[in-house]
């Protein structure tokens, strides 16, 4: 099996259309990330964790870590292995008995289980190189902003183009803007 490649979760963020979230992990030692699109409790729960938020009861993934715990489990990480129709696959890979034990996971669990459990997250490398993102380092830097394009003058209007527009200027001549409900049907 091809070496793992470790990722730190860089943010959390909101797609600005939609109420959809999203992961964005950043490769160790590198300036590639992964971004994967998790539920908005999903990253609630990542964000709670990281943020080292005490809540009074346990929520679901504290559970889980709990229940780890009392089974003598020891979580050793967790692994974004697959990505298939547009859909990441993951493990949890936990010590039992001493052996190692891998239980399917979406990663958006495997993750916020692994915030609390203080364990690396890594992913397969056919996972980082096709979906992988570089930041564009082709981009040359500039210093001060570009000097606006200047606009020629448009040219002049031909007899054709002032017919054309005189059907909106008598349209616009025929508003009655003093009266703006002077052609609304009474609602009564």
């Amino acid at each position: 099996m091809s070496e793992m490649i470790e990722v730190i979760i860089d943010s959390i963020r909101v797609h600005l259309m939609t109420p959809s979230r999203v992961v964005v992990l950043k490769q160790v030692n590198t300036e590639r990330y992964l971004t994967i699109w998790i539920g908005p409790y999903e990253a609630e729960a990542i964000t709670v964790a990281l943020q080292q938020v005490e809540m009074s009861r346990p929520l679901t993934h504290d559970l889980l870590r709990n229940v780890f715990g009392a089974f003598n489990a020891r979580i050793q990480r967790v692994e974004i292995v697959r990505l298939q129709d547009e859909t990441f696959y993951g493990n949890i890979v936990a010590e039992v008995d001493g052996r190692e034990v891998n239980i399917d996971s979406r990663p958006s669990d495997a993750i916020a289980i692994a915030v609390r459990a203080h364990v690396p997250i890594l992913v397969h490398p056919s996972v980082m190189d096709t979906a992988g993102t570089m930041p564009d380092q082709d981009l040359p830097e500039t210093t001060t902003p570009a000097a606006p394009a200047r606009k020629s003058p448009p040219p002049p209007l031909t007899e054709e183009g002032n017919d054309r527009l005189s059907v909106f200027k008598d349209f616009i001549d025929k508003l009655d803007i003093d009266n703006p409900d002077k052609d609304k049907p009474d609602s009564s």
